[in-house]
């Protein structure tokens, strides 16, 4: 059998998090061997630590370094800015490295707390948006601490990453809720990994596949399971696919919602977090104004449990590298040759990456009060066009010259700018980073229980109403009588 050569690994960072890096390395042994590590430090340059030399600073040694082709990179600097990962990225690459991988950011490692099997290759999104934010996450999840928690949509994008940082938050246990097997089945699967390379402490993790439509299945599980906390990310989120399937986006994400919130309720449930999004801001699309409607089914909700208990909402823009983004399809475009297609040269979106969205949500679970909604300091909203030209880039091609860009108009439902909040909400900052309050004016709330009446038989068949029975056009028609700013599409079906 040919010998394989021993991958040489070179660690860019010579902190708390590449040291637990080299320290997992050698205790292995059977990893590769790490021969150096890479740091701008003075105080690091020239020194040995893990008995490893440590080099740099980096710009200047990373091209002169004696490498072989297996040699590996890990990039262990969880604090590092994202103007300085590109640059280093770029440094790597160029100087021919075989493999790059990175450790997640600062908002997803608990203090001193870093494993080799949170390496992953790197990824675009760890590239784009803005610098992180250190918030403590250890201090953060100390609300969690013998808690059973509750993830719905746990397969998801949101999910999922809450579900990665909630094994470090010492909770009793984790329920991983869905009604897609198999993506449940991956993020367990993914959990159980990381557990057992060192990741978080010890978590009885349950998965749970259910559909949260189903009323009487709702409440029957929440009283078996006795969630204390709940993070609800479950929805129906693709803004064209919803305008195909109206009433689909009804009946999963405002009746889903209403069925979690009344059985959670009923179960004693003490935290109750709801994910909304900028869409639901003068919603144009019914994805939009179904999350609006939760927003309000879960600020009703407070009203009925009353102190010591705390529903809320977390509304934030896009998240970069979500199931159904731009980010994926832009890759899968570039990735075949292009073109890349973008809706309009000056459309823009307000962006932050999952695991920092997932690390405020977190927080916010525990300093929010109940009955109010937060909003997610977003930064600026970046035009599409130059992500997608930032992407292209990304893979070493010149934008238009290598790879075009093509512009198809906006889709169903969408809109040129989103908005972060309406003119009828008053945001005021709170004391925590990129957490703001969103104060709604007392006469913009919407009659949660009529409405819902008017809804139900457009979404469950009621005897003497059958004609309304996934009626497209009724359902458009009674959104649109409470929330007018709702298009109406000048051609849709009846069914």
């Amino acid at each position: 059998m040919e010998n394989r050569e021993e991958p040489r690994i070179y660690v860019i960072g010579a902190g708390f998090a590449g040291q637990s890096i080299a320290r997992e390395i050698k205790a292995r042994g059977i990893l590769g061997r790490v021969v150096a590590f890479l740091d701008d430090d003075p105080e690091k340059i020239g020194r040995r630590l893990e008995n490893v030399p440590v080099l740099g600073p980096i710009r200047d040694v990373v091209n002169l370094l004696r490498r072989t082709p297996a040699d590996e990179a890990i990039i262990a600097m969880p604090s590092a800015s994202r103007d300085y990962l590109r640059e280093l990225y770029g440094l790597l690459k160029a100087a021919g490295f075989s493999r790059i991988r990175i450790l997640p950011g600062i908002a997803q490692i608990v203090e001193g707390d870093a494993h080799l099997i949170q390496a992953r290759e790197i990824d675009p999104q760890d590239l784009l948006g803005r610098g992180p934010v250190v918030i403590g996450l250890a201090e953060s999840l100390s609300y969690l601490k013998e808690k059973r928690v509750l993830v719905t949509g746990a397969g998801g994008s949101i999910g999922s990453e809450l579900a990665r940082q909630l094994l470090s938050a010492r909770v009793q246990r984790l329920y991983l809720f869905g009604h897609g097997e198999n993506s449940i089945y991956q993020i367990d699967k993914e959990l159980r990994l990381l557990q057992a390379g060192g990741v978080g402490v010890r978590t009885d993790i349950v998965p749970v596949i259910g559909e949260l439509k189903d009323r009487a299945y709702t409440t029957h599980i929440l009283k078996r399971l006795k969630a204390d906390v709940i993070f609800h990310t479950a929805a129906y989120k693709h803004v064209p696919m919803m305008e195909e399937n109206p009433v689909a986006a009804v009946e999963n994400n405002v009746f889903g919602t209403w069925n979690l919130a009344e059985a959670a309720r009923e179960a004693g449930t003490q935290r109750f977090v709801l994910i909304s999004t900028d869409k639901a801001v003068d919603p144009v699309c019914v994805y939009g104004a179904s999350k609006l409607i939760s927003e309000r089914i879960v600020r009703e909700a407070q009203k009925k449990v009353g102190a010591g208990r705390k529903f809320m909402v977390v509304r934030f823009g896009n998240v970069l590298g979500s199931r159904g983004s731009i980010l994926p399809l832009f890759q899968r475009q570039i990735e075949t040759g292009g073109p890349v297609t973008v809706t309009d040269p000056e459309a823009s979106r307000y962006f932050m990456t999952i695991p920092e969205a997932c690390s405020l949500v977190l927080k916010t679970g525990g300093v929010g009060e109940g009955g109010e909604s937060y909003l997610l300091d977003m930064g600026e909203p970046v035009r599409i066009k130059d992500l997608a030209e930032q992407l292209i880039r990304f893979y070493g091609f010149e934008p238009e010259r290598d790879i075009p860009i093509r512009y198809i108009g906006l889709r169903p439902g969408e809109r040129t700018v989103e908005r972060l909040h309406s003119e009828r909400e008053t945001l005021i900052p709170t004391t925590f980073p990129r957490v703001n309050r969103l104060v709604p004016d007392s006469d913009t709330d919407l009659p949660v229980d009529r409405l819902l009446e008017e809804l139900r038989p457009v979404c469950a068949p009621l005897e003497g109403r059958e004609g309304e029975y996934r009626n497209r056009r009724r359902l458009r028609q009674i959104l649109r009588t409470y929330i007018p700013t709702v298009e109406a599409p000048a051609h849709e079906p009846e069914y």
